[in-house]
């Protein structure tokens, strides 16, 4: 496939990777689509150079317009569980990440682009932007872990009502649901992304992956089995270069200089 006729666009500056999603005039997405993205993000991870990866669009007003239902008018339940697995192993892949995960949301962001955004670590977006998960209007549900996702960012009543009533969101009301994170000014949204994840991409990765994943994983466990990961996760951490290299540097006043960096 050519880079013409790609619905993604990748690039890595400073040692953070942008996956643009990029399919005009909305970015609909079509199967071809989704596997592009998970190639994308699967690079991404495996790029030594990335430390950081960031969600975005390449479309000016456009996050997500969802699936482009030409696709969905011929499936019926055996193609929809094959779209959905497809769906699912980009959740795993985000959830699995050992490097932060970012998104960057700007203009209309409705379904499958915005449902990935939900598995992000942190999610930027700009003032103007307006989300939604509209899929009751086609008596449907968004399927990408997002019932499962929705209820953990923004409670089980909430969750149920945002998608029983498929309606859009302003920026603000989302951030103060949980959906987002911080609002940026729409010009701004690159340049403060960029910004944070090159701070991130400046930190130990050992110790951002644990972190990362702790939380991710923990989320489901009883209390006990949490802490009895977390002492795994801390005797695994004390044993390596950059911890002693950060209790060094603490303690002679000094910058630390860590081993991945």
């Amino acid at each position: 496939m050519s880079m013409a006729d790609s619905a993604t666009r990748r690039r890595t500056e400073n040692r953070v990777a942008w996956l643009e999603f990029n399919r005009p005039p909305v970015n609909a997405f079509t199967r071809s689509m989704v596997e592009e993205v998970r190639a994308g993000i699967a690079a991404a991870l495996a790029d030594p150079q990335a430390r950081v990866l960031v969600l975005a669009s390449a479309i000016d007003g456009y996050f997500s317009a969802g699936a482009d239902l030409k696709a969905f008018a011929s499936m019926r339940g055996p193609q929809m569980r094959a779209w959905t697995e497809l769906c699912h192993d980009i959740v795993r892949l985000l959830r699995n990440s050992p490097k932060p995960v970012l998104a960057a949301i700007n203009g209309i962001a409705v379904g499958g682009g915005l449902e990935m955004a939900l598995h992000c670590d942190i999610r930027f977006a700009a003032a103007d932007a307006k989300l939604g998960q509209p899929e009751i209007k086609i008596a449907f549900l968004p399927p990408i872990a997002t019932t499962q996702t929705l209820a953990r960012l923004i409670g089980r009543p909430r969750a149920i009502r945002y998608l029983y009533d498929g309606t859009m969101v302003e920026a603000s009301r989302a951030q103060e649901w949980g959906l987002v994170d911080e609002l940026v000014a729409p010009a701004d949204l690159r340049r403060h992304v960029q910004a944070y994840a090159e701070q991130l991409a400046a930190k130990p990765a050992a110790a951002l992956a644990a972190i990362r994943h702790t939380i991710t994983f923990g989320e489901g466990m009883s209390f006990e089995k949490n802490m009895a990961m977390e002492l795994n996760v801390v005797e695994r951490l004390a044993d390596t270069a950059d911890f002693a290299e950060g209790i060094d540097a603490f303690l002679n006043k000094r910058a630390p200089k860590w081993s991945d960096g």
